[in-house]
């Protein structure tokens, strides 16, 4: 082990600082064939909800010109799967499990939270980007009083440490951060998508069966970049960066603003071995500079 690389999150020791993004990498195993889950700081599944989703109809991937549009809806076989045949895998693997939960209401939260309360988890990601059907279809993460109060409401049925999502589908993404560390998180996570829309011109309709979808990949790194930035001077808790990293590069910048660790989504799709490369890439720099640790740089931009 490298102790130059070594990162705390929330009190959850990683070899590394490179996390997959949630979406992005399923739950280990269907990346586990091209790559060393063994190498990975943590690995970040596929939303998990208390019962299984279908998810939306297809179409609902799309390409752009800097990144990818996805409407997929949180499909997942629900948490009864994940615990009988995904967490088994991913224990046979040196990497931290940190399990992205999603629901329609307060109470759907706080089942999955319950139900992983004693399982061999790391970490959970709270995903308050989730429509709120109670509330007409706003998304949770929208409003800083329901923030506090879904992380409050979670927070009450788990004891492993708890991040949040956050969308950048707000006016101060730092009011927002404030809201979710007073419910309890012990750290946050960001940025989510952006929403976006793809038209086919000569079908002269939407790309994707639901319109719109969570725009992702390098298009949206400067957005995510200052979000970090903003969010890690206005909170004491740790920030997991993410937002179109692809490179070493791209992930230095997120921790020289502060960022904790980084997660790595979009990149996975076009690159299966993008984290390991970020991974070694992040080494050799801390090497080739003569730095002793990631904290002798990280939030070195003031």
């Amino acid at each position: 082990m490298d102790d130059r690389m070594e990162t705390v999150v929330a009190g959850v020791a990683l070899k590394n600082p490179v996390i997959t993004a949630s979406g992005t990498f399923g739950s280990g195993r269907e990346y586990g064939e091209l790559i060393d889950l063994n190498c990975l700081g943590a690995v970040t599944v596929k939303g998990v909800s208390c019962e299984p989703w279908k998810g939306n109809p297809i179409p609902r991937i799309a390409e752009t010109q800097s990144g990818m549009l996805n409407s997929i809806g949180l499909q997942n076989p629900g948490v009864e799967h994940f615990i009988e045949h995904d967490l088994p895998f991913l224990r046979q693997h040196d990497t931290k499990i940190i399990v992205n939960i999603c629901g329609h209401t307060l109470a759907q939260y706080c089942a999955v939270a319950e139900r992983l309360a004693d399982c061999d988890v790391d970490m959970l990601e709270l995903n308050i980007s989730c429509p709120n059907v109670e509330e007409g279809g706003l998304a949770f993460g929208t409003a800083p009083r329901m923030v506090e109060r879904v992380v409050q409401a979670v927070r009450h049925y788990t004891g492993q440490p708890l991040t949040v999502k956050l969308s950048p589908e707000v006016t101060d993404i730092t009011e927002i951060a404030r809201a979710a560390v007073s419910g309890g998180a012990d750290a946050l996570s960001l940025i989510n998508t952006l929403r976006g829309m793809k038209i086919d011109i000569h079908r002269r309709r939407a790309v994707l069966a639901s319109k719109t979808g969570g725009y992702s990949g390098p298009g949206i790194m400067p957005v995510a970049l200052r979000m970090v930035y903003e969010v890690c001077k206005s909170v004491d808790v740790p920030v997991i960066g993410m937002g179109g990293i692809a490179t070493f590069e791209d992930a230095l910048e997120f921790i020289m603003v502060g960022a904790a660790a980084v997660a790595v989504g979009t990149a996975n799709f076009h690159n299966p071995y993008a984290t390991v490369e970020i991974i070694e890439g992040i080494r050799g720099y801390l090497e080739e500079n003569d730095i002793a640790s990631l904290d002798r740089i990280r939030g070195i931009v003031d």
